[in-house]
């Protein structure tokens, strides 16, 4: 009985092992669904949290699978399809939602046509996931904007608009700026522009010196402008990236 129990023990700890990364992106998934909904009534600030939370997992299931030893072509899938959810689906939400309602409430039982060109953002997300999981050149850093990037910069719209940080709500709900930034951020996605990495490589300065500067230069301006530091800090992102690259290939 006391061999069996062990055993019983061990095969759970190994398939707790084996498995424990795709509950987490299996988690990013479920909270991807869940700010859809909430996105959909309006409830923007516990949408926000939920992707935050999604986000959070994201980073956190390639790591475990690292440390763990674990990877495998099935948590890569699972990553794709709840990213594409997350990162792809909810920003076209968002979108439609600010589309739709403009500055007043979003119409109940009706379909906003001049709302739906929100969702090619989220076609062009599935492109770019597809295209990045046989890219093999974006092993370290990004070729295009990651979803997850672009997800920041329209939830980062999305609080402006819920609490009329510095009076732009009537702007960022005004279909002359979103159509153009459904447009760029769509180009973006998929274009041959390189981006640097978020994600650290150990705790030293040496190899992450751009995601240092990134991240303290992000705390400082949620400080100065708050959720208005979102949208901002993903300009930034796009800019840097940019410039590195003509520094680049000028040198």
């Amino acid at each position: 009985m006391f061999c069996d129990f062990n055993a019983c023990s061990l095969f759970k700890k190994i398939l707790m092992r084996k498995y424990l990364p795709h509950i987490i992106t299996l988690f990013n998934l479920f909270c991807g669904c869940c700010a859809i909904v909430y996105v959909f009534n309006a409830q923007f600030i516990t949408a926000f949290w939920l992707v935050f939370i999604g986000g959070i997992a994201d980073y956190s299931d390639g790591l475990v699978a690292r440390q763990l030893n674990v990877k495998s072509a099935l948590g890569k899938e699972l990553d794709s399809m709840a990213d594409m959810v997350t990162f792809g689906i909810v920003p076209g939400v968002i979108l439609y939602v600010l589309l739709a309602s403009g500055e007043g409430p979003l119409p109940s039982g009706q379909v906003v046509l001049k709302a739906l060109p929100a969702f090619l953002l989220s076609v062009f997300a599935g492109l770019r996931l597809a295209r990045f999981n046989l890219d093999q050149r974006q092993t370290e850093d990004f070729i295009g904007l990651p979803t997850p990037a672009t997800t920041v910069f329209v939830v980062g719209i999305m609080l402006i608009y819920e609490f009329d940080t510095y009076g732009l709500r009537q702007w960022v709900s005004n279909p002359a700026l979103l159509y153009p930034i459904i447009l760029l951020f769509s180009y973006l996605l998929v274009a041959e522009i390189p981006m640097f990495s978020l994600k650290f490589k150990g705790m030293r300065w040496k190899g992450n010196e751009k995601r240092f500067v990134f991240l303290g230069l992000g705390i400082l301006l949620l400080f100065l402008i708050k959720e208005a530091a979102f949208s901002l800090g993903i300009i930034l992102y796009v800019l840097f990236s940019v410039f590195d690259k003509l520094r680049t290939r000028r040198s």
